[in-house]
């Protein structure tokens, strides 16, 4: 479905966006098993929200294709992808070693179609980045992807692959320098680990920081040789708010942006960092999570939007639709629309939920210590690295239109190679 993907002025700036979003109907069919939190369905959820709230005709819809596995061995190594393809339940324990090996089986569970399921999700990052690769889009929504903590060579914390690191080597085809902006929950640990070393990818992640998983993200941890300076961690405490949360989230990446100056942004969206979540222990609203979002769009800067954590799922549904309103320049409406999960939104059948009463432990002597460590950090920082110049990896070939679909068909890159994008 190509409407063009025009969307609407918003905010100050009145200046329009073209949007692509990435969706594969099946995606919400995946299941990691009984009592799991992880639900792809949230997806779904999150489709038919937007579907009729009337926001797909604002957007260019597209299926991703999926990525294949030479696409996946960019970043991961290849006895980790095969074995990915291999497993199945009814195989798995046959393959305990490897299990163990790659860290799969507890957290991050075998279930039917998982190769599948990853070859999706990471189609729709790549192919997102593709798309503003190519100047075909202003900002580019993936909600399936996200998934931060996949290593090169094990799965983590329900993510498998990961998506977010080899949209970033794709960006890093076209733009000197991409930032990695992280509002999720939990320590975006893959993705600060995979470019630790590089000044040609800054990450920032602002997470819940003590005895909670997976441990990493301390504000020391800055980098590395070349990329010192250039990974950035905001540790936060229980029951961060709105305003506490942007009173750290506005000044610094304010900053980053003047300093850093980066081609492409990605901003990975985990709704785990909302009030009431399953696991999560933040107190922001959607509005708050959101004002991210918006906060990012102003730079005018291609932006490729993910999903994530979450695991209330109503409520990572809400906010990925608000989400997308924000991305179109389109205020939604509080009043939810009926639609075939109109039950999960019950009492209040709104798209807005209110916070918590629960404390902020943040206090404003910890958030002002912690701002003005960061901004200290990125006052060491030469503006705006360049890069040497070198042979171009070959461009991913232009999306193809499917006459027998409804969808456009992004083909992803045949390039194998990392060492031209670091």
């Amino acid at each position: 479905m190509d409407t063009g993907g025009n969307s609407l002025p918003s905010g100050t700036d009145g200046v329009k966006r073209k949007v692509c979003y990435f969706y594969d109907p099946e995606v919400g069919n995946y299941y990691y098993g009984q009592g799991h939190p992880m639900k792809p369905h949230r997806i779904r959820m999150t489709h038919a929200l937007l579907a009729h709230y009337g926001l797909l005709q604002n957007m260019q819809v597209l299926k991703p294709f999926p990525a294949r596995e030479r696409d996946l061995c960019r970043f991961h190594a290849d006895d980790y992808v095969s074995f990915l393809r291999s497993i199945t339940p009814e195989t798995q324990q046959d393959q305990l070693r490897q299990l163990k090996r790659f860290n799969v089986g507890e957290d991050c569970p075998v279930f039917d179609g998982l190769f599948s399921f990853c070859q999706t999700y990471a189609g729709g990052s790549v192919g997102g980045a593709v798309k503003l690769n190519h100047g075909l889009c202003d900002i580019a929504i993936n909600w399936a992807g996200g998934l931060h903590h996949a290593k090169k060579c094990e799965a983590s914390g329900f993510c498998y692959v990961n998506d977010i690191v080899l949209a970033i080597l794709e960006l890093l085809k076209q733009h000197e320098r991409v930032l990695y902006v992280d509002i999720d929950i939990h320590h975006g640990d893959g993705v600060e680990e995979a470019f630790y070393t590089t000044d040609r990818v800054m990450t920032v992640s602002f997470h819940k920081f003590g005895d909670y998983f997976p441990g990493t993200g301390d504000i020391r941890d800055i980098g590395y040789s070349k990329g010192k300076f250039y990974s950035l961690n905001v540790p936060l405490d229980d029951g961060i708010d709105d305003e506490s949360y942007h009173y750290l989230f506005k000044p610094i990446i304010g900053k980053v942006m003047e300093v850093f100056r980066p081609g492409a942004v990605v901003l990975q969206c985990g709704a785990d960092s909302l009030s009431g979540d399953r696991l999560g222990c933040f107190n922001l609203s959607i509005k708050g999570h959101a004002e991210c979002v918006k906060f990012m769009r102003s730079f005018n800067v291609p932006l490729l939007l993910l999903g994530g954590g979450g695991y209330t799922i109503r409520n990572v549904a809400r906010c990925w639709c608000y989400e997308t309103g924000v991305a179109l320049g389109v205020e939604v409406d509080d009043k939810m629309p009926q639609h075939e999960y109109y039950e999960y939104f019950g009492p209040d059948y709104t798209l807005h939920v209110a916070p918590s009463n629960m404390e902020n432990k943040n206090s404003r002597q910890l958030l002002e210590e912690i701002r003005n460590k960061l901004l200290e950090y990125l006052s060491k920082l030469q503006h705006a690295p360049s890069v040497q110049f070198q042979e171009r990896p070959p461009d991913t070939e232009l999306p193809e239109v499917c006459s027998s679909t409804m969808y456009c068909v992004t083909s992803i890159c045949s390039c194998s190679s990392i060492c031209y994008c670091l």
